[in-house]
């Protein structure tokens, strides 16, 4: 009876150490400025729904959000930073639907997708397929079958990006057309590039694309998403050009090493969700095209684990492996 009364007594003394450190690090949490390293360049769609976000958390945890863009090998280089980091809530990543896809598309990524852990997905926005104003075509299939009889061509933020990943299975398994890939070390540089008529055509996320459709800098072709969006309503989608069922969204959200303090991964939460509750910052966020998305830590776990499957069953079925 003594030794089964000394264990329950230590079993409640680590019960109160435990509730004692978790209080101890929501209160301390943070007491020194929050690095964002954003995995992409500046001027994309991570990078500037990072800013939007961080800009508006940083009064409400009362510290300084340093941004640093780390951008290349499809997101890997910054995760990988974020993953060998302290797991203290100081070093914290932005990256996008590549996070999903890379643990499929790498042989080696340099960290495992067990390393990071999810904070929040702050929104999610379907892909477009954009042209120059002076591409001839008019229409999905118009684009698909050009009359030069040439590869598809387009470019992305990247290989293994939401954009490139959803634009080959469309061409490739759905389409059945030959495309050819140009990657770019960001969303900014190709939908420049197409700006300035140096490549065909763009696939990229409303955010990214919105304002130069609008402006008549580019032409919308079609839209991935079940409905038109509000934001860019003269662009059909892709239902409407043939391919039922087609949907392709890519997502921005926050991660930490997975080892960080359960306390702390659910004040970035909540603070994060209680920032997208702001009308200004929804607002801003919403006419971007992005779909505001509010969960807490448990359903943003299960999200991105369902997000994994998804994206490994596009990146096997179009056969794309980097080493």
């Amino acid at each position: 009876m003594r030794t089964l009364e000394c264990m329950r007594l230590a079993a409640f003394a680590a019960l109160a150490v435990l509730v004692s450190e978790t209080a101890h690090a929501q209160q301390s949490y943070p007491a020194q400025p929050v690095k964002v390293v954003v995995a992409a360049g500046a001027g994309g769609f991570a990078d500037a729904v990072a800013r939007m976000v961080s800009e508006a958390l940083s009064p409400r945890i009362g510290q300084t959000i340093v941004i640093e863009n780390r951008g290349g090998a499809g997101g890997n280089i910054a995760a990988r930073a974020v993953a060998q980091s302290a797991p203290d809530g100081y070093t914290v990543l932005v990256s996008t639907t590549s996070m999903a896809i890379n643990g499929t598309l790498y042989k080696n990524m340099g960290y495992a997708t067990a390393d990071i852990t999810p904070v929040a997905i702050v929104g999610s926005s379907p892909e477009v397929i954009a042209v120059n104003p002076s591409n001839p075509a008019k229409s999905v299939a118009q684009f698909l079958k050009p009359a030069d009889g040439k590869p598809v061509q387009f470019g992305t933020a990247g290989v293994g990006s939401g954009s490139h990943i959803a634009a080959e299975y469309l061409f490739k398994m759905l389409a059945k057309v030959p495309s050819e890939h140009v990657a770019f070390p960001g969303g900014a540089p190709a939908i420049q590039n197409v700006i300035g008529n140096h490549l065909n055509s763009v696939v990229a996320t409303m955010p990214a694309l919105t304002e130069h459709i609008r402006s008549g800098a580019l032409r919308g072709l079609g839209v991935a998403s079940p409905k038109r969006a509000v934001a860019i309503p003269g662009v059909p989608t892709l239902v409407e050009a043939g391919y039922p069922d087609y949907y392709a969204s890519s997502w921005v959200g926050f991660f930490v090493p997975s080892k960080t303090e359960t306390a702390i991964v659910q004040k970035l939460n909540d603070g994060i969700n209680n920032v997208l509750r702001e009308p200004a910052v929804r607002e801003r966020l919403e006419k971007s095209g992005l779909e505001i998305m509010i969960n807490d830590t448990a359903s943003t776990v299960r999200f991105f684990e369902s997000e994994i499957g998804h994206w490994s069953t596009r990146v096997k079925a179009i056969g794309v492996s980097i080493n």
